[in-house]
């Protein structure tokens, strides 16, 4: 029988987007689905949305169970096949509000938060003692399981469970899957989208897609970065950053650009307030976007108390194609994050890289890439460079190789001084008060 574990199932979105997906795949229809999460009416909410899937989708046939707090966290992993993760330490209210608000104060902007800069850099800090009682529970309980990985910051949490523990951890993110279809259509070139094939490798959130050909094998790259160019300058466009990359790098990358403005100094820059609006990239959005889903989802939960009719299609989320491919033996490729072992030759071996995998009965097996383009491998190195350092920190419980990992990242660097920064880190983890005590 299989058994996949949710944790942090009071994610319901998401959580309802990958069991959903579990619940459209044969082979998982019938799986024992086990929630978790230490929130109550979270949790609650996710067993009723999903409980309305089974019945209306699924014929009732997956049984569903919940799991709440640490001290059930042990059976919620008992027998896993698959553990998904999706927890976020400490929530939007306060964690999320914090790694805003303080940095703030120092002049420092952010757009996410969530992946690198010193919001990033406090997320990782805050999730990895958490994964590690995860990592601990699971090597008693469901040695054998895979660890589905969809936490931010992708790379940090996913290196350190990769390097530190014996767990089969992969990470996955939702933005390969849709890059080289999200630059086509922006660029109005839907036409080449049916039989095209790609090469995407790199980081999380900063992974590039390397080649892209039409069903006849044509190159598309030359007319792309013609057109990205004129584009950008003829037109506003929520894309800017990702475009301007194209026009001095070459090569378009997988996440937004309001991910990406945050990745390096080029942007968000205090000297150049005119970039906010010339390059059209939303401060503060990371926020907005948990209040709108929070709304959203007292919205959809009403509905479902009023009829119940909510329905699922199969999404492109990478988890359920996954599971089916490992009980099914039948091949299936993904990009996903992997130690880098042997896999970009000019990235650091420690790296957490994004690579192409295939996926079949005997598990995952990354693909070889060789070296990026230099200009890449360097971009990459500047977002490597803090990860490494925080995986570091997290290890030592060490506050002065927090300070290294700030001082190292390309955005905080760019905006403050080093007084600046080992002041808005003490600042930063004192607000986060339990979550981040363990670090002196």
């Amino acid at each position: 029988m299989v058994k996949i574990t949710f944790m942090g199932a009071g994610s319901t979105i998401f959580a309802r987007n990958v069991l959903g997906d579990c619940m459209c795949t044969p082979i998982l229809q019938d799986a024992v689905i086990a929630l978790y999460d230490i929130d109550q009416v979270r949790l609650s909410d996710s067993e009723l949305i999903l409980s309305a899937i089974n019945k209306n989708v699924n014929e009732g046939r997956a049984d569903i169970k919940t799991y709440l707090g640490v001290e059930n966290r042990k059976e919620a992993l008992s027998g896993a096949t698959f553990v998904v993760n999706a927890i976020q330490v400490g929530g939007y209210d306060p964690c999320t509000i914090t790694d805003f608000e303080i940095p703030k104060k120092y002049g420092l902007k952010q757009t996410i938060a969530d992946t690198l800069g010193i919001g990033g850099i406090m997320r990782g800090l805050r999730t990895i003692p958490v994964m590690e009682d995860f990592a601990r529970d699971m090597e008693e309980v469901c040695p054998d399981a895979y660890f589905l990985n969809y936490t931010n910051p992708m790379a940090i949490l996913t290196g350190y469970m990769q390097r530190y523990t014996s767990i089969k951890t992969i990470g996955l993110c939702h933005s390969v899957q849709v890059c080289s279809e999200t630059l086509l259509k922006g660029l109005d070139m839907e036409d080449k989208l049916e039989g095209r094939t790609e090469l995407i490798a790199g980081i999380n959130h900063m992974a590039w897609l390397l080649k892209l050909h039409d069903r006849e094998g044509n190159d598309l790259y030359p007319i792309i970065r013609q057109k990205a160019f004129e584009k950008n300058q003829s037109t506003k466009h929520k894309d800017m950053v990702r475009f301007e990359y194209i026009n001095h790098l070459g090569y378009y990358c997988t996440e937004s650009s309001e991910h990406n403005a945050e990745y390096n100094p080029l942007f968000i820059k205090s000297k150049y307030p005119e970039m906010i609006d010339e390059f059209q990239i939303p401060l503060d959005e990371y926020p907005r976007r948990c209040i709108k889903q929070i709304n959203e989802w007292e919205e959809e939960k009403n509905s479902i108390h009023n009829n119940g009719q909510i329905t699922h299609a199969r999404s492109h989320e990478y988890a359920s194609y996954i599971m089916e491919a490992i009980l099914t033996n039948k091949p299936y490729k993904i990009g996903a994050s992997v130690l880098n072992r042997g896999l970009i030759d000019n990235l650091p071996v420690d790296a957490c890289v994004e690579v192409p995998c295939l996926v079949d009965g005997s598990g995952i097996t990354p693909c070889h890439v060789g070296p990026l383009p230099t200009q890449l491998a360097a971009m990459n190195m500047t977002n490597i460079n803090p990860q490494l350092l925080t995986i570091e920190a997290a290890r030592n419980r060490d506050r002065k190789t927090i300070y290294q990992a700030a001082m190292l990242d390309p955005h905080t660097a760019a905006e403050l001084n080093i007084k600046d920064i080992c002041s808005m880190v003490d600042e930063l983890i004192a607000a986060h008060g339990d979550y981040m005590n363990m670090y002196q």
